[in-house]
């Protein structure tokens, strides 16, 4: 018996208890041992009923995932679990924490499952761009039915333990201690002579289905998962369940999960998962490093920004400060809150006396005074230096000396604004995106005095306010902006070429992103991006091609949906852009201006052109230490822009095509158009040596 998992009997009750820390996965020992274990229960013939039990903090969270690229070690899954089902004796999984994929299909290989109030259960392995690989797709179906399998299994979203035992998922919710609950419940089916209940011998639910809840259910996921591929595959498997024997079934389930574990949208989505994780270290930022107590904030401007950074104070549950120049500016920045929360209480997603707790947290103000003695103070004021500057200036004055100073700025020079106080190592760059309050992404960026106390402390807001935290470095546009600019750089270039907005859109909302560089430009306002092609213009190259196109939109007035025209038209009330009959004709004589005869361009061409932008721009971030590893770009685009997670990222999306063949393009590109495509210099370098950018360690 491996060391992970041991045996003993309390009274006529056999229980296995799993030990592997920190989330009791279900790695080779665990395996190896729960079949030892489950034998020395068999043999004992004192147990009259087995107890499958996990110590620590959950029971198994789910599989060893580290394993899916290496040859399996020690008994197979379906060896272990099978093994578990075939028992003559009742065994019953007693659940905290999380039962997670294969601790679920763990879970339904027992005969029964009790579970306390805070645990959690579900099969989330399409997340990973993979089904199920243990019976769960055969298993679950013929427990709680169909429909509800359907959910859980395509929509890889777990379940609470009180909808769980709704659904049939558990016999039984303990208060209590976790383990005397689980003697009770085995004693009594020992006094009640129930034996196994087996989820494989269970056919009532899977039969008679009508194929139309499978198409209703493929139509769903379409639409809610766009461009994923398991979902679909994992609906095929749960369908299988109805169709075939319990054996058959598990075939073909194996074969969905071994066509799925060597894809391109797997290694993807498995790369995502851990690059999200990677993020947070740091390597110079110690774990052990003091966080600061955020016990309240503050935040400067109530504008669209401001007031989504200040919902995120109130609901991590920190009071917070919200500062206006003026009473108007802050009423209708509070009225804007007030109504965000309003509409989560109409869609039933809080309570109205949830509403109103978090309401209280946020104390409007005037007066910097009022600011004395917070923790943190997070700038979100118009994106202009001097304007940033003077606001800092009177921050340094008013706050206390250990309180951090932070900027939301989206490209300006935390370095240059952290210099105009007397505590540049109290300074840092925390650059949430738009709507505050929704995007997961926040980008925390290190001035050149940025104490690593105040580094890690950041992470730790982060994590409160539920956010994907990445560092960077400070240039312009950090690494989302700057490597965004790039790419929209090129959209415009296409627009003069020969195509128009509505195509260059559509073809990039088919390679996945949430949406076409136009239309996101329409969301944020095109009126920032303006303001800073303006503030950059000093600069500039004059040799260097630049597209107008946009300024002139804004000429126009018109800066997106805000003011209901943009790049498209905007009904009233709506979100939905509208090709413009306007635009397109500015587009054409953008191009007659420049003397540039159009043409027809594919939508590989736009693809290409849009995306291997960005990674050659992030081969120089890279290389240049803005970013610690390629992994962060990833995370960024992911949850910054809307880059589709079973692409991985600009930069594993580039690995996955292969340098070779993206340097290759970004040549040819350069000798077409000029001094913007040259490559990289790291990208050459990894190209030639056959390697990618997840080989690169700075």
């Amino acid at each position: 018996m491996s060391g992970v998992v041991k045996y003993e009997r309390r009274g006529a009750v056999g229980v296995l208890s799993i030990n592997n820390p920190p989330v009791n996965a279900l790695g080779a020992l665990v395996r190896k041992g729960l079949v030892d274990a489950l034998d020395a229960g068999l043999n004992d013939k004192e147990a009259q009923a087995l107890v499958l039990i996990c110590e620590g903090r959950t029971f198994i969270a789910g599989a060893d995932i580290t394993e899916f690229d290496k040859p399996m070690e020690g008994p197979d899954y379906n060896t272990v679990l099978n093994g578990m089902e075939a028992s003559e004796k009742p065994v019953v999984a007693a659940i905290h924490g999380t039962a997670l994929g294969g601790g679920l299909e763990t879970a339904l290989s027992c005969h029964y499952r009790i579970a306390v109030p805070t645990a959690r259960l579900g099969l989330p392995e399409v997340n990973l761009g993979i089904i199920p690989g243990a019976g769960g797709t055969q298993r679950l179906p013929r427990l709680v039915g169909v429909e509800a399998a359907l959910e859980i299994v395509a929509g890889g979203v777990p379940v609470p333990a009180d909808k769980a035992a709704d659904i049939g998922l558990v016999d039984q919710i303990v208060e209590g201690d976790l383990l005397e609950g689980a003697l009770a419940y085995a004693n009594a089916l020992i006094a009640e002579g129930k034996g196994p209940r087996r989820c494989c011998d269970m056919e009532d639910k899977i039969k008679n289905v009508a194929p139309e809840l499978f198409d209703g259910a493929r139509a769903m996921m379409a639409k809610m998962r766009r461009g994923f591929n398991s979902p679909q595959r994992a609906i095929d498997a749960v369908e299988a369940a109805t169709q075939l024997s319990f054996a058959d079934g598990l075939k073909k389930e194996g074969e969905i999960f071994m066509e799925l574990v060597v894809s391109v949208q797997s290694a993807a989505q498995r790369h995502t998962f851990f690059a999200e994780r990677a993020a947070n270290k740091v390597p110079d930022v110690p774990k052990d490093t003091p966080i600061l107590d955020i016990k309240q904030g503050a935040v400067i401007g109530a504008g669209t920004m401001g007031g989504g950074i200040a919902m995120n104070f109130a609901n991590a549950g920190i009071p917070v400060f919200l500062i206006e120049t003026s009473q108007e500016f802050l009423d209708k920045g509070m009225a804007t809150i007030t109504k965000n929360y309003a509409s989560g209480v109409k869609k039933g997603r809080m309570t109205q006396e949830k509403m109103d707790k978090i309401m209280g947290l946020i104390t409007p103000t005037l007066s910097y005074d009022d600011i004395a003695d917070v923790d943190i103070v997070i700038e979100a004021v118009f994106e202009e230096m001097d304007i940033k500057k003077v606001v800092f200036g009177k921050l340094d004055a008013v706050c206390k000396p250990e309180c951090i100073l932070a900027t939301n700025t989206s490209t300006l020079d935390v370095n240059a604004i952290a210099e105009i106080t007397s505590r540049p190592e109290q300074v840092i760059g925390l650059h949430f995106f738009s709507p505050a309050n929704i995007m997961k992404l926040l980008e925390i960026v290190r001035g050149a005095k940025t104490s690593k106390e105040v580094i890690a402390t950041s992470f730790m807001l982060a994590k409160a306010m539920r956010k994907v935290a990445v560092l960077v470095g400070v240039c312009d546009g950090f690494v989302g902006n700057r490597m965004v600019f790039q790419y929209g750089r090129q959209a415009e270039f296409l627009l003069e070429e020969g195509a128009l907005p509505q195509q260059v859109d559509k073809a990039i909302g088919e390679f996945g992103m949430a949406m076409g560089p136009f239309a996101m430009n329409d969301l944020a306002g095109l009126d920032i991006g303006w303001s800073i092609r303006k503030r950059q213009a000093a600069d500039r190259d004059p040799n260097e091609r630049y597209a107008s196109i946009s300024d002139k939109i804004c000429e126009l007035d018109r800066y997106g949906q805000k003011t209901g025209a943009g790049y498209y038209k905007y009904e009233a009330g709506s979100r939905m852009p509208v090709p413009d009959p306007e635009i397109d004709a500015l587009v054409i004589a953008a191009s007659e201006e420049k003397g540039m005869a159009r043409r027809d361009i594919l939508d590989e061409e736009i693809i290409e052109r849009c995306i291997y932008a960005m990674v050659n721009e992030g081969a120089k971030i890279l290389e240049e230490g803005i970013a610690q590893r390629s992994s962060d770009i990833d995370v960024i685009y992911i949850y910054g822009y809307g880059f589709p997670v079973y692409r991985g990222g600009p930069m594993h999306y580039a690995d996955a095509v292969g340098l070779d063949k993206v340097y290759a393009k970004a040549c040819e590109f350069h000798e077409e158009h000029g001094a913007i495509w040259e490559p990289a210099p790291l990208l050459k370098k990894l190209a030639e040596e056959g390697k990618g950018f997840g080989d690169y360690k700075g």
